[in-house]
């Protein structure tokens, strides 16, 4: 098989975008709501009132590596809420979008966020999700879950000894809606995005971090009760 009999290289000669073929539109999918809330859940309300000094950004971005070398070391509440303000944190409003630390294309913010807590002084174990809205953690299981995700991510033992992993989905509806399936790419980049954000966050304040692209689709989606047309994309754990 040549590199133009792959669905990678078929995907971006589909989604192409020249002036021959500005005026095609595909069918569009109805777009979904802006955001996920999970009702009737223990909610942990997140804060970051005031800034903590940290290194010159340049500095930052200079000793930025990929660590795995976590050592069970908890993380506190504070390092958390502001490692998911680096993250999703809404700076602004404009009607009806909420404005985020991360761009996203047409503020449109398909991405949602949820967390595993495997060591935190303040938090207790388990998988919880970002909701943007309020600024805080909505509890969705409860217990230590890395070593499950260290096993739906191919084995990557660090998973199990992270403080905690950041789990990405994409809500595809969201971006798909406007920009049709090129909107796949779109999706990709916020993801991105977001990520570097907590990476360097991490960096500032002296944390540990790494992103990982390799997990089991399938079996991570169904560990988190996702929906049809929500995929998880991204992780990324962070630690001591």
């Amino acid at each position: 098989m040549g590199l133009k009999e792959t669905q990678a290289y078929q995907f971006l000669k589909f989604t192409n975008l020249s002036l021959k073929n500005l005026g095609f539109r595909e069918a569009l999918v109805s777009p979904s709501p802006p955001f996920k809330e999970y009702q009737n859940t223990t909610k942990i309300k997140l804060s970051v009132e005031k800034f903590p000094p940290t290194p010159n950004f340049f500095e930052i971005l200079s000793k930025r590596r990929s660590k795995r070398g976590y050592k069970k070391i908890p993380l506190s509440l504070r390092e958390i809420a502001l490692l998911c303000f680096s993250a999703q944190g809404v700076t602004g409003i404009a009607e009806p979008y909420l404005l985020r630390t991360a761009p996203s294309a047409g503020a449109l913010y398909p991405i949602e966020t949820y967390l595993a807590i495997n060591y935190s002084y303040e938090i207790e174990p388990g998988i919880y999700h970002l909701e943007v809205k309020d600024f805080s953690l909505a509890l969705l299981k409860k217990g230590y879950m890395g070593k499950i995700l260290s096993e739906l991510a191919l084995g990557q033992a660090f998973l199990a000894s992270a403080s905690i992993i950041f789990i990405w989905s994409a809500v595809l509806s969201r971006t798909i809606s406007k920009y049709g399936s090129r909107g796949l790419r779109y999706i990709f980049m916020d993801v991105a995005h977001i990520c570097q954000n907590v990476l360097l966050a991490s960096e500032a304040l002296g944390l540990k971090a790494c992103p990982v692209g390799a997990f089991f689709d399938e079996e991570l989606n169904k560990f988190l009760e996702l929906e049809e047309g929500e995929s998880v994309i991204y992780i990324a754990t962070v630690g001591k």
